[in-house]
């Protein structure tokens, strides 16, 4: 196996670890509130590249490594050549999309709502030996 091959095969892997950022990353504000910044910067940059011409970073570079191999560039763009169509049918694309967003709110409803109450917690209290 090359190493072209390799390197595209670990770009599609942190491609596909991206995307659950971008769906399920708002819970881990849940624990740590400070990393919500970091997860809306994801969230508006994956919302960006699926709505406006604006290429993706990890799927130029898989493009790259294929064009190492001899392969063309991804038909269609990563989502289209991995997802739609295989993992998610087309037909479902829409409710998809819907519960997606769902579960972005529920996890900033959530994250917030911990973030508002954390004083209220009790402390947790080191026993004495």
């Amino acid at each position: 196996m090359s190493t072209a091959r390799v390197l595209a095969d670990v770009t599609v892997a942190i491609h596909i670890m991206a995307l659950l950022y971008i769906g399920l990353g708002g819970f881990l504000a849940w624990r740590w509130p400070k990393s919500i910044f970091v997860h809306v910067f994801f969230a508006l940059w994956g919302v960006a590249v699926n709505v406006f011409p604006i290429p993706c970073p990890l799927t130029a570079l898989e493009d790259y490594f294929r064009g190492l191999q001899g392969l063309g560039p991804l038909p269609g763009g990563f989502n289209a050549y991995y997802l739609y169509g295989t993992v998610i049918p087309r037909s479902l694309l829409p409710l998809v999309a819907v519960t997606a967003l769902a579960i972005v709110i529920f996890s900033y409803v959530g994250a917030w709502t911990r973030y508002k109450h954390r004083d209220s917690a009790p402390a947790h209290r080191m026993r004495q030996a």
